[in-house]
């Protein structure tokens, strides 16, 4: 009877472990995971040229949202002005320690 006890204590005590270790791995809720720049750039690059056109950029559901401020965010990362975004534009440059 000892024996099927401990047996019983010791995979409560497993099932427990487990079921928090995959709580762990979850987002918290509400909290959006960052999209990876590069996913994000195949997926707005709908004729697969390399480059995203302000059109493509537009036609995002981020952007439908609130078109004006999609209009502004692209003309900031357009850098060289040529209408369209490279993965370089796109992607947010990171900052280097002090």
């Amino acid at each position: 009877m000892k024996a099927i006890a401990s047996t019983l204590a010791i995979l409560a005590l497993a099932a427990t472990l487990n079921a928090a270790e995959g709580d762990a791995k979850k987002p918290e809720a509400g909290k959006k995971k960052a999209p990876n720049p590069e996913e994000m750039f195949k997926r707005l690059d709908k004729d697969g040229n390399g480059s995203i056109s302000k059109e493509e950029y537009m036609a995002s559901p981020q952007a439908k949202k609130d078109e004006a401020k999609a209009a502004e965010r692209f003309g900031k990362m357009d850098k060289n002005g040529d209408g369209s975004l490279s993965k370089e534009e796109m992607t947010p440059k990171k900052k280097k320690d002090a």
